[in-house]
């Protein structure tokens, strides 16, 4: 199961702000695609009225079945980004506000921008928004929940990919709606050890929150060699300390390594999402 059914980008471009976006894996699609968006004063990519009537198709479907459909924004792009294309963002509520039966999941890496850059009619949220940050580390985490916490929202989560370290949340899991957990794929990936992820899976359970495992990435942590003809070990404890007492690392590829941990999916949903075949928190599939 998907966390999201689509993903929409008002504009493509962004900088990096912290060591989770030192291997971004859209600036590498954005250099493929001809590049020049990213980094400060670099201009951000638009795009025309076809591709801005996407979402309006897609909430005709989900109203027609009666389904809610959640809408990632923005996966080439940060929607609270300072070097946002004037009038974008003002467009970007706009089509948020006519598609009543799309979740928007509105991710951030700038918090600390949010309460600027939210409409005049945002009161308490609006219903079918939901405000996210990214946290790799502890360090992340203590900076940006924060200042999610203390912006009005519907509903509020924490995306921690690329995962960077083992993380805490106890200080603001009783206030977060959600917690999404990955690893990071691309040529220079940094593997995931899966005692960060249960960390936050059993944080998770203890606080009755709902988490979903995104992802392995690149690496798949195992013993012995999975039954992958591709499959072939990488000795990362040079590089990653953390790793040297194991578990073996393989490099498999992320759709090989997938998402099972400990033999199970986690992929929970919030409450705003559930429906009859999606599980709840403390149960999986």
């Amino acid at each position: 199961m998907e966390c999201v059914h689509h993903t929409f980008n008002p504009w493509w471009g962004c900088t990096r702000v912290s060591a989770g976006c030192d291997h971004c894996y859209a600036e590498g699609i954005d250099a493929r695609a001809g590049g020049g968006h990213w980094g400060k004063g670099a201009p951000r990519r638009t795009f025309g009225e076809k591709y801005w009537a996407g979402p309006l198709a897609w909430e005709r479907r989900a109203a027609a079945t009666g389904e809610r459909q959640r809408v990632l924004c923005a996966s080439m792009a940060d929607v609270f980004d300072a070097e946002a294309p004037p009038g974008v963002l003002a467009q970007l509520w706009q089509l948020v506000r006519r598609t009543p039966h799309l979740d928007w999941l509105l991710l951030t890496k700038r918090p600390g921008r949010i309460a600027r850059s939210l409409p005049d009619d945002w009161g308490e949220g609006y219903p079918n928004a939901w405000l996210g940050v990214s946290v790799e580390d502890q360090e992340t985490a203590a900076q940006r929940l924060p200042l999610l916490l203390a912006a009005p929202a519907r509903l509020r989560f924490a995306c921690c990919e690329p995962l960077l370290g083992p993380l805490s949340l106890h200080p603001w899991l009783a206030r977060l709606d959600w917690i999404i957990a990955g690893g990071e794929s691309g040529p220079q990936a940094r593997p995931l050890h899966p005692d960060w992820v249960r960390g936050l899976r059993d944080q998770c359970a203890a606080a009755g929150r709902p988490f979903f495992f995104k992802q392995w990435g690149e690496y798949l942590p195992a013993d012995p060699l999975p039954a992958a003809p591709a499959a072939r070990r990488a000795d990362v404890s040079a590089r990653h300390p953390g790793f040297e007492r194991g578990p073996a690392l393989y490099r498999v590829g992320k759709v090989r390594a997938g998402n099972v941990l400990d033999g199970e999916l986690w992929e929970q949903l919030p409450a705003a999402a559930l429906g009859a075949h999606a599980p709840a928190a403390g149960a999986h599939p």
